[in-house]
């Protein structure tokens, strides 16, 4: 069984949900809703990723998950809340770590792939992306669903609807590390630095292109 410390060092980003009886709205506002929802917690995700205190992260990331969780309630048959409400869920398993995480990443997985069965090349394939992430982070059986096989697949598509992008190349880069490739990583890591931005997603960008560029180092020092 994987020790404690293993457990705790899972990182379950990124790269972060319908409602009863719904009133009748016009579909674009009803779009914009989601957008401008979604792109809130989008917003506050980064912030406590890249900006809190540690200290603070596991307790804000859970508040966070119940907001993403009532999104998700509020717009049934929409991928893009599911999708955000897996990655804030996913971070919250991070900093919580241990055997208390593996939970989360269960319900995570579920909400990713509930996405992906309505819309799976919605928000540039991230919902392949992130479970992606989790195949490749968490432990396999008896423990936990772990299959590095799965995550290069799903990690694959991801990369494939948005292949200049910086978060399928970031991770991408960081599976091949973890699978004792990192030559292989180099070029993918570089691609992720390069990436270009994503409108209003300045903090997450600034926050990934650190990690790839420390991901890269140690790829080039293997």
């Amino acid at each position: 069984m994987p020790s404690r410390r293993a457990l705790h060092a899972l990182l379950l980003a990124a790269v972060v949900a319908p409602l009863v009886a719904a009133p009748l709205v016009p579909r674009v506002a009803h779009a914009a809703g989601v957008e401008d929802a979604v792109a809130e917690l989008q917003r506050e995700w980064e912030t406590i990723r890249y900006q809190a205190p540690p200290a603070e992260r596991e307790k804000r990331f859970e508040a966070l998950a119940a907001r993403a969780h009532k999104v998700s309630e509020a717009h049934p048959g929409r991928s893009e809340p599911l999708v955000w409400e897996g990655i804030i869920v996913s971070s919250w398993a991070g900093e919580r770590g241990g055997l208390g995480a593996l939970g989360l990443v269960k319900q995570a997985k579920a909400l990713y792939e509930e996405a992906i069965r309505i819309d799976g090349d919605v928000l540039d394939g991230s919902a392949y992306n992130s479970l992606g992430v989790l195949y490749y982070k968490v432990p396999g059986w008896p423990v936990g669903f772990g299959d590095k096989a799965k995550a290069k697949e799903l990690l694959q598509k991801a990369l494939a609807l948005n292949p200049k992008g910086i978060d399928p190349n970031f991770f991408y880069g960081e599976y091949l590390i973890e699978t004792k490739q990192p030559d292989q990583a180099v070029a993918y890591l570089e691609r992720a630095i390069q990436a270009p931005p994503r409108p209003g997603r300045q903090v997450a960008d600034a926050g990934r292109r650190e990690e790839a560029r420390a991901l890269l180092e140690k790829a080039k020092s293997k």
